[in-house]
């Protein structure tokens, strides 16, 4: 390792160039910087995938009382003994009631309430026979007497009733610390009478491309420039794994530039930089970057995204993590998906940080010619039990379409030269949903 030191008014800071470093090398040692952050309260339904930061403790059982599974008659279950089509049981109609409201009546031998879905068991009563076992139907239809009903069949006590705390005791523990909220973890809370919930924050995340080349969307494009397509797909990136981005706009090739820029990102919880980290790259972006903290220059052995930079900013006592990814805006998002999406997930709080993968038969050569891990973008598609992966078109850094149409990148291992059509490959998901999988 080489650590460069710089001197000029005023000022000293310092580099560190690295030698060809492994995937997990580098993962590593980003995640070792990484600190999950502290709690926020805040609405239920703007909690969707957000950490658990506290134990949930019921107040309440749910339900609250016994009531009825189904719309029908509340008996003494006793009573039914014997009934059957043939010889239907007479029951008095004493009371109707509904979901939120309680009976007036209580269930005595020989009677009974109609009763709705949901609605608490009336005193007296231990059973729920639904309409279909009864002949309800037939006196309505008939104009027959409903003060009395005949129910059909015989019934075991506590049929179709929903016990007092079956779903949840009171004070029982319901969702422990760390759980990650899903919709019906989301439902559960509400079921409780939580409107709110303490989660681990979102990561602020900023978002700075770097160079004179890059022109902002929604302007003409002059000769020789490009759009910045890297902030806006790093961005979502961002929003997609639950951080909250905040785009920088474009870095300029100077030192005021770029300092400027960064001081509008000094509120963040880590900071994204594309472009400038390349050795050949103009050194006014590592040295603005290394001024303001440290930063180490890495050689990764991945391909796309061999360029990589490490490091944080400092902004007074606090530290700002830094992933430097390369400009080229695939090796930007294959590098993005290695590296800044595990850090934000364990900012948040969660655990499982590895993307799904799946063994697939690989459609096409790939082959390695330099010793590198290669992502490859493919489409998966699942044809009965066995996954085939076909590259997404040719494979260059700059090509983004080839991730626009890739649903998973196959790693081909930086040990071998490469694989044949027809050979197994292990395959990261970037997106994992039956929908886009399934093959025809």
């Amino acid at each position: 390792m080489q650590a460069n030191t710089h001197a000029g008014k005023n000022r000293r800071y310092w580099t560190i160039i690295s030698p060809v470093i492994s995937v997990e090398e580098a993962l590593e040692k980003v995640l070792s910087y990484v600190a999950v952050l502290g709690p926020e309260e805040k609405p239920i339904l703007d909690c969707l995938g957000q950490v658990l930061a506290e134990d949930v403790y019921s107040t309440i059982d749910v339900p609250p009382l016994d009531n009825s599974a189904m719309d029908g008659f509340a008996v003494k279950a006793e009573d039914t003994g014997g009934a059957g089509e043939p010889s239907p049981k007479l029951f008095t109609v004493v009371d109707e009631v509904a979901a939120g409201s309680l009976a007036s009546r209580e269930v005595e031998p020989g009677t009974a309430i109609r009763i709705m879905t949901g609605a608490p068991l009336p005193q007296g009563a231990d059973t729920i026979v639904r309409f279909e076992d009864t002949d309800e139907v037939v006196r309505k239809s008939s104009g027959g007497d409903v003060s009395q009903i005949g129910v059909l069949r015989q019934v075991e006590k506590g049929l179709n009733v929903r016990c007092k705390g079956e779903d949840i005791a009171r004070g029982a523990l319901i969702l422990r610390k760390e759980t990650v909220l899903r919709s019906s973890e989301t439902g559960v809370l509400a079921s409780l009478g939580y409107s709110t919930a303490l989660v681990i924050r979102r990561p602020i995340v900023s978002v700075l491309a770097t160079g004179d080349e890059l022109v902002n969307i929604g302007q003409p494009l002059p000769p020789g420039k490009i759009y910045n397509s890297n902030s806006y797909s790093i961005a979502a990136q961002i929003r997609h794994y639950g951080g909250l981005p905040k785009i920088l706009g474009i870095g300029r090739d100077s030192v005021c530039s770029l300092n400027e820029k960064l001081d509008e990102g000094m509120d963040s919880d880590m900071l994204i930089t594309s472009g400038g980290v390349s050795r050949g790259d103009y050194d006014v972006v590592k040295d603005v970057l290394a001024e303001r903290g440290e930063i180490a220059l890495w050689t990764v052995c991945m391909k796309p995204g061999k360029p990589s930079a490490f490091g944080v900013i400092m902004n007074g006592e606090r530290q700002i993590l830094h992933l430097g990814l390369p400009g080229n805006p695939v090796s930007s998002m294959v590098t993005f998906e290695q590296f800044a999406r595990p850090a934000i997930l364990k900012m948040m709080g969660k655990k499982n940080l590895a993307k799904p993968c799946v063994q697939a038969v690989i459609e096409d050569d790939v082959t390695n010619t330099d010793g590198r891990r290669i992502f490859a973008r493919v489409r998966v598609t699942k044809h009965g039990e066995q996954y085939h992966a076909y590259l997404t078109g040719p494979q260059g850094s700059g090509i983004l379409t080839s991730m626009a149409r890739a649903n998973g990148l196959a790693i081909i291992p930086e040990d071998t030269e490469g694989v044949k059509a027809g050979d197994m490959v292990k395959v990261q998901m970037l997106d994992w949903s039956e929908d886009l999988i399934l093959g025809e």
